[in-house]
């Protein structure tokens, strides 16, 4: 869709970016795909319909790793903390569902 624009924002930037340093600090969270997409939201490029759409997949089925012990400790991150950061966080979250709302609505 021409008219949406799938360029992550500084804010899903800056969530990825800090999963991205808590992977590498405490050695824990994520996997490959995670971290792909880590760099490319940390990156700012913009993504496909398809990726949006997987984002979306993602925080449906992990947002009950947000009860687990230690979400949200920088010091010591649970892994799925760290995981949560690398699709962007709470603001990666709210921004590919609100994109996905705009594709559904464009027929995407």
């Amino acid at each position: 869709m021409a008219d949406v624009d799938l360029t992550p924002t500084k804010a899903v930037a800056d969530a990825a970016a800090k999963g991205l340093e808590l992977r590498k600090a405490h050695k824990r969270g994520g996997t490959q795909v995670g971290v792909a997409r880590a760099r490319d939201l940390s990156a700012r490029k913009p993504l496909s319909e398809e990726t949006v759409k997987r984002m979306i997949s993602y925080f449906a089925r992990h947002k009950v790793d947000k009860r687990a012990a230690n979400f949200g400790d920088d010091d010591n991150p649970s892994a799925g903390y760290v995981a949560w950061l690398l699709w962007g966080g709470d603001a990666g979250r709210s921004w590919a569902e609100a994109l996905g709302k705009k594709l559904n609505s464009q027929g995407g």
